[in-house]
């Protein structure tokens, strides 16, 4: 014990005191912050223990940090997928939204093209939705919410906001039929806009063709030309726009031309028809029945015979005397013939003798 303090107390003496190597470190720390504050000579050391460091800081950070971004990649990853759930909802709303808003544009633009497609000849006007279409070779109709309740009455024209689309064909009390201009049984009097031509347009069982089959090769219609009512069939007003001249073909071994026109209402699209009644007394309303009907000739009135002149008393003949027997003419050299007398023969006159020089024969004398 003796031995093991003594030895300890001699070791604890030989070096330095425990103040002087403090006093010694921390006169070489100023010196080395001083030397570094003015030239950077500790930069290089301190940039080659940093990279010698970094391996083990990381080595020691790395369970914490692995955790830290397992935590965070799934939580980020739930938000996300949340957030792209919201997003898609919100986009879904808009879109409807955007597509409401569209079929509002469109049905706005859709009625005022209606507004500002009726003429002065228009007096009224009813809006229908079309509620059922039907559209084949074989018919072309449509079926609108308006009917007998809304005075829409049979044969009343219905058109759009680019033209004419057809007339009411059958009618019940809450909607009503349509037939269109391209039904293969409508037939529409049309005139040529630019010449004046006029014809008749028959539909042809395609929502995209009309056929004027009834102009002669001689009229002046060409491609282009636009096609209007003529308000010869008192249902249509005149002057509303029906198509378009598409094709013309002259045959000249045919009389007549082969033409084809479009129609210029959309007939497969349109939603929204305007039902027209027309203002009565204007020039451009269609022709009454009335004043398209031909009266029948009056007969006429009996004609009375003439009075008959009162006859004039015929005078009688006076008794005609016997005619006086006058003598025959004679010529020069010839003897009057005797006249016969009850009783008496008469003698032939001897006959001249002629003309040539020779003596005449003896004349015989009548027996007693």
């Amino acid at each position: 014990m003796a031995v093991f303090g003594s030895g300890s107390r001699i070791g604890g003496g030989r070096g330095p005191s425990f103040g002087f190597r403090f006093f010694c470190y921390a006169v070489v720390s100023v010196v080395l912050m001083f030397y570094d504050r003015r030239g950077g000579w500790l930069d290089t050391a301190r940039y080659g223990l940093q990279a010698a460091v970094y391996p083990l800081q990381l080595a020691v950070n790395s369970p914490s940090a692995a955790w830290r971004w397992m935590q965070e990649s799934f939580t980020t990853r739930e938000t996300l997928q949340k957030e792209v759930d919201a997003l898609r909802n919100q986009l879904r709303d808009q879109q409807l939204m955007t597509l409401r808003q569209a079929a509002l544009e469109s049905e706005n633009a859709t009625l005022r093209g209606l507004n500002t497609a009726l003429p002065e000849v228009i007096e009224k006007r009813l809006i229908g939705e079309v509620i059922n279409v039907e559209v084949s070779t074989l018919r072309q109709r449509l079926l609108v919410n308006r009917g007998g309740n809304s005075g829409v009455h049979r044969a009343q024209p219905v058109i759009t906001g680019e033209g004419v689309l057809g007339q009411v064909y059958r009618i019940g009390p809450f909607s009503s039929e349509i037939i269109l201009i391209t039904d293969s049984e409508h037939a529409l009097p049309v005139q040529v806009l630019r010449s004046g031509v006029r014809s008749i347009a028959l539909g042809t069982g395609r929502a995209t063709a009309l056929e004027l089959p009834y102009v002669p090769q001689n009229y002046d219609v060409k491609v282009g030309d636009v096609l209007v009512t003529s308000g010869l069939d008192g249902v249509f007003p005149f002057g509303l726009p029906v198509g378009r001249i598409t094709k013309v073909d002259r045959d000249p071994t045919q009389p007549l031309a082969q033409i084809y026109a479009s129609p210029l209402a959309r007939i497969e699209a349109d939603r929204e028809v305007l039902f027209i009644w027309s203002r009565p007394g204007h020039p451009a309303a269609p022709a009454s029945p009335e004043a398209m009907t031909v009266e029948e000739p009056k007969p006429a009135a009996p004609v009375k015979p003439a009075p008959k002149p009162a006859r004039k008393p015929v005078p009688q003949p006076a008794p005609q005397q016997a005619p006086q027997e006058t003598p025959p003419a004679t010529t020069p050299g010839t003897e009057a013939a005797p006249t016969a007398t009850p009783g008496t023969e008469v003698t032939p006159a001897p006959a001249p003798p002629p003309d040539n020089g020779a003596a005449p024969p003896p004349a015989e004398v009548p027996s007693t």
